[in-house]
């Protein structure tokens, strides 16, 4: 069982910055493909940003590129979200999610996903505010 913990979440302004951090405890860090989701008030928990298991790989939603930036540190268990020059649409609970991933062909290395669905363990989610 993997237990995550989101952190770094809180108020800021248009135009600020945040960097959310996701420590995982439990597993195997380095099995498990992380990502990023989050869900405003009243939508769907949404894709964010996802990294595969050596960080060869990163993958964005198109809302976010070029201003977030996803990178785990495996000696750490913990992987981060830098968001930077950040907007009211922004304003979220954000999520990390793990999914484990067996093997460790190139493929499987370099896996990663948007769905929510192919994610096996969810942490409680961070608060990120952004005002106008």
């Amino acid at each position: 069982q993997v237990r995550l913990v989101e952190s770094g979440g809180g108020l800021v302004q248009t135009g600020g910055s945040l960097r959310l951090s996701c420590a995982a405890s439990g597993g195997t860090f380095s099995s498990y493909a992380m990502g990023w989701f989050r869900q405003a008030p009243g939508k769907s928990r949404e894709f964010v940003a996802a990294i595969s298991r050596t960080a060869a790989r990163t993958s964005y939603a198109d809302s976010v590129k070029g201003r977030f930036t996803i990178s785990r540190d495996n000696a750490k268990n913990t992987v981060y979200l830098q968001a930077n020059s950040l907007k009211p649409e922004d304003t979220a609970v954000y999520y990390c999610a793990a999914d484990y991933i067996s093997g460790y062909s190139q493929q499987d290395l370099l896996r990663l996903s948007a769905l929510r669905s192919d994610y096996d363990y969810w942490g409680q989610g961070t608060q990120v505010t952004v005002s106008s």
